[in-house]
């Protein structure tokens, strides 16, 4: 996908002002409440017009108030799964999916409805009324009837916000795998750093009506690590816990962690704190920490005021966080060795 745009829209103090274009099938767009996200959003699906400007996805103009061109929001082909739902009470999950179908120009027609079904485990719930599902069961079927219009281009505009935390991370998953096997390109549009990692490999960054970087967002995570309460957030992959002594041994590529959470999973993903690794230049006589790993110093980047410390620890990686001191009393250099201490509890495990 390439997504051109070049637009300004004053809604009453409110002003937006954009000139950027994207490459790339999985774009995120982050910012705050208010930043601008949700208008950008009506924009591009044609349902709020720009002061000025050009929109072109894919070489086509889809707005240009020279040209005055601005095609209807069915003429755009452009889908959009929002927060809420917006699910039709008095249709069965069936007819809600197949209602965007059925609003789709034959020509473009492109998703079986059968393989759409298997692909978000619809199949159990074609027949429900829309009151007899969950959160997480509503935001699928949005999803699907989304896809359903066979749109070129998928928006979704804070999708997971309403859901908690358990729902989120049941949800991602189908997010990305109907986007890969349609090969329908999307705007992932959060204001959550690790949705933006999750979803999203190019990130435009919002704040007050302008973009103010384009960047992937692992380097978002990284740049944005020192004004963040919790730090950068490492990903981990963990494989099938062992209980032992207390507490959970689960394999981390070829090391292992310790965890003080158990999980019945075979694969399970946690959330570890750049604030919550302490790094030592020797090995420490005795600590708290039940994870003691030694690493090598990757790379060092700067933060804000802080320093970021990418490190490789048995074929993994992990980023901390200290200050210009701690770097300077530890000789923190690239290529240096040091040892990371991490609290067992320290670990969140993410919902799946």
């Amino acid at each position: 996908m390439k997504l051109s745009m070049r637009l300004h829209k004053s809604l009453g103090r409110f002003k937006m002002s954009i000139d950027v274009t994207v490459l790339g099938d999985r774009v995120g767009i982050f910012g705050m409440s208010g930043s601008g996200k949700s208008t950008l959003v009506s924009m591009l699906a044609g349902l709020l017009e720009p002061d000025s400007g050009e929109i072109i996805l894919d070489g086509e103009t889809l707005f240009c108030s020279v040209g005055k061109i601005n095609l209807r929001p069915e003429q755009r082909r452009i889908a959009i799964v929002f927060q809420q739902h917006a699910l039709f009470p008095h249709l069965s999950v069936r007819n809600n999916l197949l209602y965007g179908y059925k609003r789709c120009p034959a020509e473009y027609r492109s998703i079986d409805f059968d393989t759409l079904a298997e692909v978000m485990k619809l199949n159990s719930l074609l027949d429900r009324d829309i009151a007899n599902l969950s959160g997480g069961e509503k935001q699928r079927v949005a999803l699907g009837r989304a896809i359903m219009a066979s749109p070129r281009l998928l928006l979704m505009d804070e999708p997971l916000s309403a859901l908690d935390d358990s729902l989120r991370f049941q949800i991602i998953p189908y997010l990305k795998s109907v986007s890969e096997k349609f090969k329908i390109p999307y705007l992932f549009i959060s204001h959550s750093l690790v949705e933006m990692r999750l979803m999203a490999d190019t990130v435009l960054a919002f704040e007050s009506g302008a973009i103010i970087g384009q960047t992937s967002s692992e380097q978002l995570a990284r740049n944005r690590m020192s004004a963040s309460p919790v730090g950068y957030i490492n990903l981990l992959k963990l494989g099938a816990p062992t209980a032992m002594s207390g507490l959970f041994a689960y394999p981390w590529g070829a090391s292992s962690l310790f965890l003080s959470t158990g999980s019945d999973r075979d694969e399970s993903m946690a959330e570890l704190s750049s604030k919550d690794i302490i790094l030592f230049k020797q090995h420490p006589e005795a600590t708290s920490a039940r994870n003691l790993l030694h690493c090598s110093v990757r790379s060092l980047f700067n933060s804000g005021r802080k320093i970021g410390v990418e490190l490789e620890c048995a074929g993994n990686t992990l980023i901390a966080e200290v200050v210009q001191d701690a770097v300077d009393e530890l000789g923190i250099t690239e290529g240096s060795t040091i040892y990371a201490a991490v609290k067992a509890s320290a670990f969140r495990m993410l919902p799946g």
